[in-house]
């Protein structure tokens, strides 16, 4: 990226640094507060607001890397799901283990039903956590690399 390129997000941060109003900064660049306002919250700013901000700053601005924030949301929301389904298999099975439990301990002999819905449980448990949480991702795969070939 261009030293000279600063995001969007900086816009304020640029602004405070020069110690310029939002009025000052409007006159200088020919908009109008409310947009320099909603630049600065993180609102899309059109083609013309950002030739005109480039030009006050001396700067090129880009725009934030929408694809990027996207993939990020993307991803949150993703992992947000992922959280949910497993607590909704978790309390299926709790739910489903209750009516077996009370079976098994009013008949000693149900104790083994009992147990391998249990077992059957914890292992689909296992393999879903396996499979959604990312326990063996890049952040592992870099500790491992670092740990066995680290310098001393």
């Amino acid at each position: 990226m261009n030293p000279n390129t600063v995001n969007l997000r900086d816009l304020k941060k640029m602004r405070l640094e020069r110690h310029w109003s939002q009025d000052q900064l409007a006159e200088m660049s020919g908009l109008s507060i409310r947009t320099i306002q909603r630049i600065e919250n993180g609102e899309n700013a059109g083609l013309e607001s950002l030739k005109s901000l480039a030009a006050v700053f001396e700067i090129n601005i880009a725009d934030s890397d929408k694809k990027e924030e996207m993939e990020q949301i993307r991803k949150e929301e993703a992992y947000v799901q992922n959280v949910k389904g497993f607590y909704k298999l978790f309390a299926i099975a709790i739910l489903s283990l209750v009516a077996p439990f009370f079976i098994a301990v009013n008949d000693s002999s149900n104790w083994n039903v009992f147990l391998w819905i249990l077992l059957s449980w914890g292992v689909l448990i296992g393999i879903y956590s396996l499979n959604v949480f990312d326990f063996f991702g890049e952040e592992w795969k870099r500790k491992m690399i670092s740990n066995k070939f680290k310098k001393k």
